[in-house]
Formats: structure tokens, sequence, C-alpha cells
């Protein structure tokens, strides 16, 4: 019955100062700030700006590293994003005085000296608002995106020549797939974490992850190849979550070594072609075990990174708190489609800045309608009375001759065991029920119908000949919810009577 729903369920992000926080803790970020600090006119670079060999110790150095292999990757690493944000700035690249005439070529491999300057983007770091410094924390997960979607450094070495060029067309390495694959597993990790019944703040298992994305959802037992590419996906994804966890984006415990040396042994004597990492059933496994296949979450600078780069791509990722500044209309039509713990919280924030009274009377006034939507408005309308207290039992008792708001006023005045409440008349008994169950049947979306399928027999077991009046109800849902009271029923007989109504009211609805 409702109309398009948001592609994804609704995130819980701390504030931007906060996230901020955050993103300038980011180690990979820290790292980029101290190298752009320390550059300066004695830095030399190669053509691309990139930091030439021989400052890559110098530069491992200045970040408190030891500079042997490892101490240069991270340099480089935290250089490239110094110079992808804007951190520093590398001016007059092939030195022949164009620029600001002070850079000089000094003939050495066509490296460069003299044209790094303290970027204009720097001063953000201690003098920015948290939205320039999460502009800024963005473009720092970009390069790191790119480095953790790149190929590994020991496929490389298998396509570098003597000369030292690397034959790229020898290389089984598609940028553009890679980099999709990469957003494909980070959606799919956004969705796990903010899905109603996900592990919200719980590490997700890697091989859990990366079956996600590649056993089809109605394959029962993978196939050997099946558990081959799951198992290379997640070596993959070792890898490259390796990579974006020093920008903040994920909490990462990486796969055991030794665990995969294991694997490895296991997999020459039984000859399984290297799906064993992926083929222990997980469930069968206790959680240590499990944690040592690796284990990853979302943080949540994580989550609000992954969110935007999803907004950028046109889908639909709503956040808990934007109806906050938004009319009753808003806030019912928006929760609609929330899970229930997102749409009180949302609720909540809705109520927090209003007065109770006239927040119910705006909220009574947007239940109000016939379309198809509304059904589920009301149901969020009188659960968000709840939250408002005594205090909305004014309002509500003023709607309490109102033909679609006046079954609702009488449910929520005897939940809270309000005195003088007026009896329904019959009609409004009839169409309460035809409403509800409408708006159940919304929420329900067409899953986990059993709670649904309870109140439709306590329904019909409550009142008798319901069906000879429901199909009369003027209602423009009465058609379509006794259809599903006649799919729901598991009295046959009963099921039929709701069949039959469900015809009488199209009859009725078309004459």
């Amino acid at each position: 019955m409702s109309p398009d729903r948001p592609t994804l369920p609704p995130v819980r992000l701390p504030s931007e100062a906060e996230l901020a926080r955050d993103a300038l803790a980011a180690p990979l970020l820290v790292r980029a700030v101290r190298l752009a600090r320390w550059a300066g006119p004695e830095t030399r670079v190669d053509l691309d700006g990139e930091l030439a060999e021989g400052q890559l110790a110098a530069a491992a150095v200045a970040l408190g590293l030891i500079p042997d292999e490892d101490g240069e990757a991270y340099a480089g690493e935290a250089w490239r994003v110094a110079l992808d944000t804007g951190l520093v700035e590398v001016a007059d690249l092939d030195g022949d005085g164009d620029g600001d005439g002070d850079a000089d070529a000094d003939g050495e491999d066509g490296e460069v000296a003299g044209a790094v300057v303290a970027g204009e983007l720097l001063s953000l770091v201690t003098g920015g608002a948290p939205q320039d410094v999460l502009a800024l924390w963005r473009e720092a997960l970009e390069t790191a995106l790119a480095d953790a979607a790149a190929p590994l450094l020991d496929d490389l070495a298998d396509v570098t020549g003597e000369d030292g060029e690397i034959d790229l067309g020898a290389l089984d390495w598609d940028p553009e797939q890679e980099a999709d694959f990469l957003d494909a597993v980070l959606g799919n990790l956004y969705l796990l974490t903010v899905s109603e019944g996900g592990p919200a703040d719980a590490p997700i298992p890697l091989p859990a992850l990366a079956a996600s994305m590649l056993v089809p959802d109605d394959m029962r037992e993978p196939t050997d190849d099946v558990l081959e590419q799951v198992s290379e996906a997640m070596m993959r994804l070792d890898d490259q979550f390796r990579v974006l966890e020093p920008i903040g984006l994920v909490e990462y415990q990486p796969v055991d070594e030794a665990l995969m040396a294991e694997e490895d042994e296991a997999d020459e004597e039984d000859g399984n072609g290297g799906a064993g990492a992926a083929a222990a059933p997980l469930d069968e496994l206790d959680e240590e075990d499990v944690r040592r296949y690796g284990m990853v979450r979302l943080t949540p600078l994580g989550r609000y990174g992954v969110r935007a780069r999803l907004l950028e791509a046109g889908l639909t990722a709503p956040v808990v708190g934007e109806l906050a500044g938004k009319d009753a209309d808003a806030l019912l039509a928006g929760v609609a489609d929330y899970p229930e713990p997102a749409a009180r919280a949302e609720t909540e924030a809705w109520l927090a800045s209003r007065d109770p009274a006239a927040a119910a009377r705006d909220l009574l006034a947007a239940a109000r309608g016939a379309d198809a939507g509304s059904p589920l408005r009301r149901l969020h309308c009188q659960q968000a009375l709840t939250l408002v207290g005594a205090d909305a039992e004014p309002a509500v008792r003023e709607v309490l001759d109102d033909p679609q708001l006046g079954g609702l006023a009488r449910v929520w005045l005897a939940e809270r065991g309000a005195a003088d409440v007026p009896p329904p008349p019959e009609p409004m008994i009839f169409w309460l029920a035809v409403d509800t169950i409408a708006a159940q049947l919304d929420a329900a979306g067409g899953e986990d119908l059993e709670e649904l399928r309870d109140l439709v027999e306590g329904l019909t077991g409550q009142h008798g000949g319901f069906f000879d009046a429901a199909w009369r109800v003027d209602h423009p849902a009465t058609p379509e919810v006794l259809e599903a009271m006649g799919r729901l029923h598991r009295d046959k007989a009963v099921a039929k009577e709701a069949r039959k109504a469900a015809f009488k009211a199209r009859s009725k609805a078309g004459s």
C-alpha cells in the first residue's frame, strides 16, 4: 500500500562535531597533516608530485616510524593523502620558472625541489568548522579507497620487467571493476549495519561478508567454484580493509595468518583448490575460531562516509534526526518506512523542540486522509501520541467525533485509563478494524505476518458476523484488507467468508 520506500533503512549518526573529532583522530589523516607541516622548500618530489625515493625515509622518520620498507610505504601513503586533499601543494613541477619561480629541478631522475608549499586547506585542521573537517576527511577517504582498489604489490612485481616498467596489460586487474566491487562491499556492510535486526555495532565475520556478495540467495549449498570465489574475495578484502582501517572507515581484525597457513596445508592435502578458508561453516565454529577468519565493522565515521557516497550515487539513505525540523506531515510520511526503534528515535527528536499540546494537534491533523499511506500514518500518530503523554489528552478528546480519528482517540484514551471515554458507534468499530489491519499490512511489507494473523483471527473471533459488516465499511482499503484476511486466516471456512466479503466490497466500490 505504501508508495516508494527508501532504498536503505535510516542510520544513526553522532553529531558533526563528534564525527569531525573522529576524523581528525584517524591515523592516516594525522600522518598526512604531520607530513604537510614537515614539508618545505627542501622537499624533493617527482614530476607527479610524489615524494622522491630518497625523501621517503626522511618522511618516515618525521612520522616517528622506522625508515624501512614498511615505514616508507606508510609515508608514501600519507603523502598521497596530503597531496590529494590539498594539505600540501606542489607548483611548477617542470622547473621552467612559469610558476612561482622558486622551483628548481635538480636534474636527478626528474626530481624537483622547492616546489612544495603548505596548502590552504591545512588551516582547516585547527580552524575549520566540523563540516570543513569532514569534507577534508572525505577527500582523504577517496585516496584511501583508490589505494585499497589498486593492485597488490606482489601482483605488480610479477608483471614488472627488468627495466622497472610495469606491464599493466599482463595484469589481471580491471580498475573500474575493482572499485565497483569495493563500493558494493561497503554498501552491503552498511546495509547489514543499519538493517532492523542487523548486527548494529557488532563486527561481521569476513567470510560472511564475502559470501553475501557472491553466493546467490537461492543457492542452498554453495558449489566448490563459488566457495573458491568467496575465499579469494575474502583474502582480497583482508588486504583492502587493512588499507581502509587507518582512515577511520572500519575497525578490522585481520585474518589470522597462522589460520591461513593451516588452510593452505589442508588444501594441499585434500586437493580443495583453495576454498578451505570460506568452506568452514561459521555456525559450527566457536566465537574465537570465527574471529580468526577476520572481523569487520563500520565505525560511526565509516557509516557517515559510506552514507555520503551512497547519496552521491543517487540512493536514498535517511539518517535518524533529519525530520526533526520538518512538519508533522513530513514526520509521519517519513517514519512510515522506518524500523520501529528508528521511528521512535526520530519521533522523540521531533517532539523534543515542540510544545506537547501543539505537537499532538499537528500529528492528528497530519494523520487524516484517505490515501494509500493514511492507515500507516494514523498508526504512527498513535504511537507518537504515546510519547507525548498526558499533555496530548485535550487534543485527542477534540477528535472523538472525527470519523477517521475517533476510533484511534478512544483506543489511546482507554490505554491510558482515561475516564469518560464514550463508547464508539458500531460503524467506527469496523472502520477502525479495517484501518488497523491496513496499517499493519503496510508496516509488514509482506514479511513476518504471524503477528498480523493473530490480530485477524482475534478480530473475527470477537465479533460474530464480522464480514457481514466489514464489507460495507467505507474505507478505501476494505477490499484489500478482506482479501488479506482470507489469505491469513487458518480456518478455511472463515477464510472463504473473507474472500466472499472482499468480492462484495469490490462490487460495492465499483458500483
